[in-house]
């Protein structure tokens, strides 16, 4: 006599159940089944011959996913000196980011240590599932050194700011009206105007920027956060240096030359 091995796992099914009483899954379950004599039971405990019918299943292998195009080395390996020797120049190109690759976002550039190391970002911070017309700002690159602080560019539609199209950034308003609006991207969290320790406004090649420095305890980007704004096309961009109490001591200079660099 032989005893199926559904029929005693699978308490839905039984070896004198019809199969034209069954739905199709219960009868495909039940035709699918594997006779095994009834013997085989006395001899072999069920958790040993459950283990030899795992070892027959095919092996499933779980991959890991692709790579972004971030690399986790050193950028002085593969982006070019600049005119600083101390430096190197990052030129933001269609290849870098999906605001880009939709023409969103103009070009821009700065100037970064060769120690920094670029970082991944997020498919939901990085604005790829809304290009190109993204209702909410995103992040387009990210650098980091863990002794001297991070960057990070911010996109903003300009809609969410203003309804002309093409507006600069003083069609916009005010350096203090642009922060109030960007501040919280400055810090991660909110922003206070009592923050704010100094702003300027500077023009380079006929484009305006906005430039701040600001002292934020309370922030999640950090405790130092230096930011500087400008508006092109359909977006304004902001660049964003952030660093802890311990970082700033050090590298100050070092992150206000890069702001400074900073050119869309």
């Amino acid at each position: 006599m032989a005893t199926s091995l559904f029929t005693s796992l699978l308490p839905f099914t039984s070896s004198t159940t019809s199969h034209s009483n069954l739905s199709p899954f219960r009868a495909f379950r039940v035709s699918a089944s594997i006779s095994v004599p009834e013997n085989h039971f006395q001899h072999t405990p069920r958790r040993e011959f459950l283990k030899g019918v795992a070892l027959s299943l095919p092996l499933i292998v779980l991959t890991e996913p692709p790579p972004s195009q971030a690399r986790d080395v050193a950028v002085g390996s593969f982006l070019p000196p600049s005119s600083d020797p101390s430096f190197v120049l990052f030129k933001a190109s269609a290849k870098d980011t999906p605001a880009l690759r939709a023409g969103n976002v103009q070009p821009y550039q700065f100037i970064l240590p060769p120690t920094w190391k670029q970082l991944r970002i997020a498919n939901i911070l990085s604005g790829n599932y809304c290009q190109p017309k993204c209702a909410e700002p995103w992040v387009e690159v990210k650098f980091e050194d863990e002794k001297q602080g991070k960057i990070q560019i911010v996109a903003s539609p300009l809609i969410r700011l203003t309804n002309k199209p093409n507006a600069t950034i003083e069609d916009i308003g005010s350096p203090e009206k642009v922060i109030a609006s960007l501040g919280p991207f400055v810090t991660g969290n909110t922003f206070d105007p009592d923050e704010l320790l100094e702003m300027s406004v500077e023009k380079v090649d006929d484009q305006t920027y906005y430039k701040y420095v600001l002292e934020t305890p309370f922030a999640l980007t950090g405790s130092h956060n230096l930011a500087k704004a400008t508006a092109k096309g359909n977006t304004v961009v902001l660049f964003v240096a952030s660093a802890n109490d311990k970082q700033w001591q050090t590298s100050e200079k070092i992150l206000k030359t890069m702001l400074d660099s900073f050119k869309v």
